[in-house]
């Protein structure tokens, strides 16, 4: 009986130990005011929330603040309700964030090494993805619906995802009707200095692109059947093939510059074509170099199938618009952890996308008091291996009924341009020799 309660108690201090190396030395202190949450049990608890498998939110708890007790067993135990943990949570979120994430963003650089850059880029994927919230009035109220039949209240969530080692780097939530640019503007001030931005076609715009550039960053971007692309305008003294112009009406109208891009266009594997825009020469992007950053694009996608569904986090279930939030940001913050535990642990897992199902199994086991024979966390990890397994033939489902059959994008149209514009083009020209 003594052996199993020691085995129980390693177990939980070398989780406690794991997670210790992703907060910050300072600013989320373990002692805190009598009788309350101090900041470092409510992360810890909270963070253990999102790793629990169990169904309700008081679930989660009970078993997250029974592994805290066992994790600290020299301090002050905390309150026993899920509602004044929530409550404490809900009020600190805010500041917790600000000092729990940029020590996760100096971690991945210090974790990523030669990982940091793809080849000469460092490239960051972006992309959004609906997180569905339970069906009370004050979600339906505060969150909104989108729009589609039968759904529910939902947050939106736009996430940055750092493509060389496939970890997160920033996100950002919001209603279900809010706009994806604007949650993506907010987190430009977030990444190094000329970043490549890898996104899908949902992120081009003439006023979304120009400010992007504005603010020192790289794109590839593709484009898709809604966007004119406008070729001979005169703008630049040398126009190859591939050099187009995104200069819509409005834009001229105002008198603002064409922003000038550079087209690409892949074919994919079942021979669709496909168009990426670039503000990058073919001397600082090659045709094979952008190919395989986007391709590699799809690693957010895998991202969010993994906060989805190997995680179980497809909905939050907090019946109020604040903790709804609360809950989305702190998942967000478990996953990051959980996905540098697996780079720094197994980083040939991570490349791939591989082994966040096991990693979690671990974690569950430690939480549960279950480890390695030898009584070692650290060690379990060595046991994770690389899936060799190759398809031979495509993944599809037999009966998916939620399978979605979006049309593809398309391809943007491109045409000369009129004598008008050309003409709009020229006075821009003398306007800004004369300046």
């Amino acid at each position: 009986m003594n052996r199993s309660r020691n085995d129980t108690r390693d177990y939980t201090l070398q989780l406690r130990q794991a997670l210790r190396r992703y907060l910050p030395a300072r600013g989320v202190p373990l002692l805190g005011e009598v009788g309350r949450w101090s900041d470092r049990l409510l992360v810890t608890t909270m963070l253990l929330m999102v790793f629990s498998s169990l169904g309700t939110l008081q679930e989660r708890f009970a078993e997250s603040r029974s592994v805290v007790v066992r994790m600290y067993r020299s301090r002050r135990r905390p309150g026993t309700t899920y509602a004044g943990f929530i409550g404490q949570l809900r009020r600190h979120t805010a500041r917790l964030l600000e000092a729990v994430t940029p020590c996760l963003r100096q971690r991945v650089l210090q974790a990523a090494g030669p990982a940091w850059k793809i080849g000469r880029h460092l490239a960051f994927a972006v992309d959004g993805t609906k997180s569905d919230a339970a069906r009370t009035r004050a979600n339906k109220k505060g969150l909104k619906i989108g729009g589609k039949k039968k759904s529910g209240p939902q947050q939106l969530l736009v996430a940055v995802l750092h493509l060389g080692t496939g970890l997160t780097w920033s996100w950002r939530r919001g209603t279900a009707v809010a706009s994806e640019r604007e949650l993506l503007r907010q987190q430009l001030g977030l990444l190094p200095a000329g970043s490549l931005l890898v996104a899908d076609a949902g992120f081009v715009g003439f006023e979304w692109l120009t400010s992007l550039l504005e603010a020192g960053h790289q794109i590839l971007v593709r484009a898709g059947a809604n966007v004119r692309l406008l070729q001979k305008l005169g703008w630049e003294l040398e126009e190859k093939g591939d050099l187009v112009y995104v200069w819509p009406q409005a834009a001229r109208v105002r008198g603002d510059e064409p922003l000038v891009l550079r087209r690409i266009v892949l074919v994919d594997s079942r021979n669709r074509r496909m168009c990426l825009l670039t503000n990058l020469t073919a001397q600082e992007l090659t045709f094979e170099e952008a190919r395989e950053l986007y391709h590699r694009r799809w690693d957010i996608e895998v991202f969010f199938r993994g906060l989805k569904q190997t995680l179980g986090r497809r909905k939050m279930l907090s019946d109020t618009p604040a903790n709804a939030g609360a809950e989305l940001d702190w998942t967000m913050v478990g996953y990051w952890i959980l996905g540098l535990l697996l780079w720094e642990n197994r980083p040939e897992q991570a490349a791939t996308t591989q082994g966040l199902a096991w990693a979690l199994h671990l974690v569950r086991a430690a939480m549960a008091g279950r480890g390695d024979k030898r009584g070692n966390l650290a060690r379990a990890w060595s046991r994770l291996t690389v899936d060799r397994y190759v398809r031979r033939r495509r993944k599809a489902a037999r009966n998916w009924p939620h399978k979605k059959n979006e049309p593809p994008c398309g391809m943007p149209k491109w045409r000369m341009a009129t004598e008008l514009e050309i003409r709009c083009a020229k006075r821009l020209i003398h306007a800004k020799q004369a300046a």
